[in-house]
């Protein structure tokens, strides 16, 4: 009972006694394993220095698993390097038998600290303490499985982890790995039962600083779990109970235990146990009679060339032991508690962080249908699923936390839901950099406009496309997800190259369910994404250009007509998916074209004032167009304040209105610099008490030559610049009070370079602000958004030349507080101008937002 209650505090339990259901306070993952890191890559490493780059031992982690997952573990490894908090990213646990191994255990921590991680180590050391003992005549002794230890004892073991201590420390060093020995100064402890087990401690406090201040001066610190009470006596503690103890005190990302057998084996059947829910199967597993003895204490977890396998793939190396949180379901907001669900929305919903939905159209959804809400008592993960009676269930919502992701409480919740719904339809979107998870839980898939569907539960695909189309009809998922297009015959989905990796298809997919499940299948495939048409006008210009390029790589997008009457008849250079010479289009082509439904979409790359003729004609044309209108996407200032027209700047302004969109003003390039800089600013705390002052400082003007600026800037259009006019109307649409207007105050300056805009915005505050405040409301206002960049140093030139996103950094506070200046900067000619289109043709036309669009 005694040894009960003494694990019961560690939460997930790995030492070596009982296994006791987890607290509150859980130590939040442990997973068992068998350490298979790439141990020749590692020994490659060790022998050329000029391999130790970041970048190339990152590639060789891709050797045991998929570049994203790789790359996800790896940025959120690195973030919990906080200088406050060194010691977050993982605490791992060593058992005594895998020091035997030391070389190899020493590669697989050399890699973690050349790729600039740094775990603590805490290592144990059992089986070579009992084999000293045994050797000197003395006869192990346990209670309740607590090594009894008395004063001889105590004096071997000193020894022995001080040898071993050493040993592991030596190697790494061999290696060029810096590792500090830490024997002493961390565990204070009282004895545990002086009277029953010797001189046994238990752990009453942890002092972290000689851990953090190792890790500060770029060593891994090792540990023993030797510790001393107030009195200064050592103390023997089991090393497992360590561990745990460690992990509540430093709350790290991940607690890995080490041992020699690689995870956890059914006493029955020899088999590994691939996953153990502490929360769903604790009471069943204490019922088995082969957990007994140490077995219920110490779960043996990975071993030394299974960890990189263990931290960086979602699938582990061994036995995965999942927190003891208690799940719940509830069939109301109330009973979960409104505001606890509305954080959780707010924060981690990714529909609401790009602007797509709200917390409240969110609630309001709940108000339509029955569903009940699956989550976790800390509610590391929330999921929404609607079940009006007789239909098909569908999962709204999947949220969850970085340690719901990390910890595997999203698969204990998912598996909840499917002991309660034989078939289940989901969406995610096609960005998810979780998407493989989703493919690997789904009978089937398919992708359309930037989002993916799954399924389970159903295998005939007429019986999936009928209830997608009562979904459609019942508005129960938010966009069209059947596809276009009469059934095709079964073929091998394709994977296209679109930005971050994602799948660019949109065909349905079927899990090949014998052998591997990874594998997929296409059953009875619809066409992929239908191809559209779009023609030009405009192609002279370096805007025009530009696209032309964008084009050229875009999956689904087809230029087939450009429009120039300068170049007329002249071959177009730049487009290679076919051979299309310029033409002259006159108004009257573009009526007739429209009419006769030859493209869908049109985009004017014309000088300001010149496009009205060609929109009026493809306005007359859409009236006898048999099917939907064209979208119109205009690049000059014409249609900026026009009602009838969308602005298409969607990181700031609502994606779904142009998603809606047939007409779209294409913002200007110092308007969207000033807009971006300003927005972050115009509610909360810190909110901007008077009219901004901004400039710019682009390209060279056709009225300015680089030789008349003699490598200086020219001032120009002093007093109402359009882009003044432009920033200040739409911004207004941000403010608190509808109907205020925004004055912005705008200064452009012409430079002598070619492509490039750095901003520098001065913004007046109602209070008193840091400038980590500041910084803090760009990073919230921006958080998802994939073309902007956001750094603490002043942007440069080389940070925005020839890039497709906005960068924006520099964020400074006056000494009274009372003002903050911020810099922002993008290429003119690309998210100024023709990378800021392709957006807003992908969302109009219904493809996902940066197809074509390189990231």
């Amino acid at each position: 009972m005694l040894a009960a209650q003494r694990v019961a505090r560690i939460g997930v339990r790995v030492t070596s006694r009982s296994l006791t259901a987890p607290s509150a306070s859980a130590v939040q993952v442990v997973r068992q394993t068998r350490l298979t890191a790439p141990a020749r890559y590692l020994k490659s490493l060790a022998s050329d220095s000029r391999q130790t780059d970041r970048d190339t031992i990152t590639r060789l982690l891709y050797s045991i698993g998929t570049k994203r997952e790789v790359e996800r573990y790896l940025r959120i490894f690195s973030s919990s390097s906080d200088s406050s908090q060194p010691a977050k990213f993982a605490v791992i646990k060593i058992g005594g038998a895998v020091l035997d191994q030391v070389d190899e255990l020493a590669l697989s921590l050399s890699f973690l600290y050349r790729v600039g991680l740094y775990p603590v180590v805490l290592h144990g050391a059992g089986p070579q303490l009992n084999s000293i003992i045994e050797a000197e005549g003395i006869v192990p002794d346990y209670i309740e499985g607590v090594r009894v230890t008395d004063a001889k004892t105590l004096q071997i073991a000193r020894r022995v982890f001080l040898e071993e201590n050493l040993k592991l420390v030596g190697a790494l060093e061999k290696l060029g790995t810096r590792a500090r020995p830490i024997t002493s100064g961390v565990f204070t402890a009282d004895f545990l039962d002086k009277d029953k087990y010797g001189l046994v401690g238990k752990i009453t406090r942890i002092d972290k600083r000689p851990l953090e201040a190792s890790i500060r001066a770029g060593a891994l610190p090792i540990l023993t779990s030797l510790a001393e009470s107030e009195s200064g006596q050592i103390l023997n503690v089991n090393a497992d109970i360590a561990a745990g103890e460690l992990a509540k005190e430093l709350e790290p990302l991940k607690i890995v235990f080490l041992n020699e057998k690689g995870g956890l084996f059914h006493g029955v059947s020899g088999e590994k146990l691939d996953v153990i829910n502490l929360d769903e199967e604790y009471d069943d597993l204490m019922k088995e009679p082969w957990v007994k003895y140490g077995t219920k204490l110490k779960l043996p977890v990975i071993s030394a060339d299974s960890l990189q396998r263990e931290l960086f793939t979602d699938s582990g190396a061994g036995t995965l032991i999942r927190r003891g949180y208690k799940l719940y379901k509830h069939d109301s907001v109330e009973s979960i508690g409104a505001d606890r669900l509305r954080q959780v929305i707010h924060d981690r919903d990714p529909d609401v962080l790009s602007g797509d939905q709200s917390v409240t159209g969110v609630f309001n959804s709940l108000k339509k249908a029955p569903f009940v809400i699956y989550g976790d008592e800390p509610m590391d993960v929330v999921a929404i699923v609607t079940k009006p009676e007789g239909e098909t269930p569908v999962m709204t919502k999947l949220l969850a936390s970085r340690s719901g992701v990390l910890n595997g409480i999203v698969d204990n919740v998912f598996n909840s839901i499917k002991k309660d719904n034989k078939r289940l339809f989901w969406t995610a979107r096609a960005d998810d950099e979780n998407r493989a998870w989703h493919f690997e839980r789904a009978d089937g898939s398919f992708t359309r406009a930037g989002r993916s569907l799954f399924w389970y539960g159903v295998q005939d695909v007429k019986e999936v496309e009928r209830i997608i189309k009562g979904f459609e009809e019942n508005g129960r998922i938010g966009r069209a997800y059947l596809p276009v297009g009469p059934s095709a015959p079964p073929h091998r989905a394709t994977a296209a190259a679109t930005p971050g990796g994602s799948r660019s298809y949109s065909t349905f997919a079927r899990r090949n369910i014998p052998g591997s499940s990874r594998g997929y299948a296409t059953a009875a495939a619809p066409p992929s994404i239908t191809p559209k048409r779009l023609a030009l006008i405009g192609a002279r210009g370096f805007t025009g250009q530009t696209l032309t390029s964008l084009l050229s790589n875009h999956p689904h997008l087809e230029l087939t007509h450009v429009s120039s009457r300068q170049l007329a008849g002249y071959a177009l250079e730049g487009y290679d998916k076919a051979s299309i010479k310029y033409s002259d289009l006159s108004v009257e082509d573009v009526q007739r074209m429209e009419k006769d439904g030859e493209v869908d979409a049109w985009v004017m790359a014309l000088p300001n004032g010149v496009c009205k003729p060609f929109v009026d004609a493809i306005d007359r044309g859409a009236l006898e167009r048999k099917g939907e209108p064209s979208v119109v996407v205009d690049l000059s200032a014409d249609y900026r304040f026009e009602n009838g027209w969308t602005y298409g700047l969607p990181e700031l302004y609502d994606r779904d209105a142009i998603r809606r969109a047939k007409r779209i003003s294409n913002p200007g390039c110092y308007a969207t610099s000033t807009q971006l800089l300003i927005a972050p600013l115009l509610s909360g705390a810190g909110t901007i008490s008077g009219p901004p002052a901004a400039d710019g400082r682009p390209t060279t003007a056709a009225k300015v030559t680089p030789e008349s600026l003699v490598g200086g800037v020219h001032p120009y259009a002093l007093t109402n610049h359009i882009h003044e006019r432009e920033a200040g109307h739409h911004l207004s649409r941000l403010l608190p009070e509808p109907g205020n207007h925004m004055k912005v105050a705008f200064v452009p300056n012409v430079a002598p370079w070619f492509s490039g805009i750095l901003s520098v915005v001065s913004m007046p505050l109602h209070g008193r602000v840091s400038a980590k405040e500041v910084q803090d409301l760009f990073e919230a206002r921006y958080k998802g958004e994939k073309l902007i960049t956001i750094k603490k140093d002043v942007p440069s030139l080389v940070d925005v030349e020839g890039r497709h996103g906005w960068t924006v950094g520099g964020f400074q506070v006056h000494s009274d507080g009372d003002r903050a200046v911020v810099v922002g900067g993008l290429d003119n000619l690309l998210k100024g101008a023709a990378t800021q289109c392709l957006q807003n043709l992908n969302l109009a036309l219904g493809y996902d937002e940066y197809a074509g669009i390189p990231l």
